[in-house]
């Protein structure tokens, strides 16, 4: 669905004053980046309404973005009441379009590193108990006709602190159950390989020989988790599905998908594990993106501080 809908955000963006300079660069990021339809679709969204209000401003032509105009835009962004992180990422999307002007020959200035944008609070990451997480996981009721399928997505989901655009692109030859891990595609096309747990794994077995034979179709492919109409589930539908259980459980209506995959990485480091490790199966490039996990693990700081001060 991500394809088509960048598809009908670059139509939209060649009707506007400068959209055929940001359809490049989308063209770029997608071919020559290799990034994924999502983010690529989220940065067209973001400059679609740049393109916007440099209309509004009667700018037409790259080399009459400056400083000052982006400034401009984004004091209009916070009247608009705009997260913070929503507007660092406006101002992450012009930067990038403005560099790739400046390599394409386009530009001749590039001053983007002298932009500044709104400075974030480090925000720490919504996480729930192990007990909230096993009211969620068991949810689900095995009255329901997708009982075998919703189980495994939750399961997998927790066991792997995969995304939900990666669980909902994972094929059936992805899954290696035997030994216990699967292959997925990250941000970038990124590869990486996740263990998978037995609770996991049994939940995924049992659909896989259960409930998905009868779900699939010629249209259904390889992809492991399919609809009730035998097409591939859409990320979408993963993060709707986790809402529903979540209210279900009585858990808080802000969790979601995200969630299990902080819940994923805070248990993780409660129980013991290294850093390092968990950075790669979260798939985050820099392990400064892992290290927010860090305040999690106060309560083991917590014994070590007891059990080795000399004065505690």
């Amino acid at each position: 669905m991500s394809s088509v809908q960048l598809q009908s955000c670059s139509q939209e963006l060649v009707s506007l004053p400068l959209g055929r300079s940001v359809k490049d660069f989308l063209d770029y990021l997608t071919i020559e980046a290799g990034l994924s339809n999502n983010t690529v679709l989220a940065y067209g969204r973001d400059l679609k309404s740049f393109l916007v209000y440099c209309k509004s401003q009667n700018v037409s032509r790259l080399q009459q973005i400056k400083p000052a105009l982006i400034q401009k835009y984004l004091q209009v962004l916070g009247r608009a009441e705009k997260s913070e992180s929503s507007i660092k990422r406006c101002l992450v999307a012009i930067r990038m379009l403005l560099r790739f002007a400046k390599l394409t020959g386009r530009v001749s200035d590039d001053f983007t590193a002298i932009l500044e944008g709104p400075k974030l609070w480090q925000k720490l990451p919504t996480y729930c108990s192990k007990k909230q997480v096993i009211d969620l996981l068991n949810a689900p009721s095995p009255d329901e006709p997708f009982y075998l399928r919703d189980k495994a997505i939750l399961e997998l989901l927790y066991a792997t602190g995969v995304r939900a655009s990666e669980l909902a692109g994972l094929k059936t030859s992805n899954l290696n159950l035997d030994i216990g891990y699967l292959r997925c595609l990250g941000k970038g096309n990124r590869e990486r390989v996740i263990p998978v747990g037995k609770t996991a794994i049994a939940a995924t077995v049992e659909y896989l020989s259960e409930l998905r034979p009868k779900l699939a179709k010629s249209q259904s492919a390889d992809f492991l988790l399919l609809s009730r109409t035998g097409l591939p589930l859409s990320r979408i539908e993963v993060w709707r599905l986790v809402k529903k259980y979540a209210i279900r459980a009585g858990l808080p209506r802000n969790l979601t998908v995200h969630t299990l995959r902080h819940c994923f990485a805070t248990h993780l480091l409660t129980g013991g594990a290294d850093l390092r490790s968990v950075q790669e199966m979260l798939g985050h490039v820099d392990i400064a993106t892992t290290q927010i996990y860090t305040h999690v693990d106060q309560e083991r700081l917590r014994r070590i501080h007891k059990e080795f001060h000399p004065r505690p």
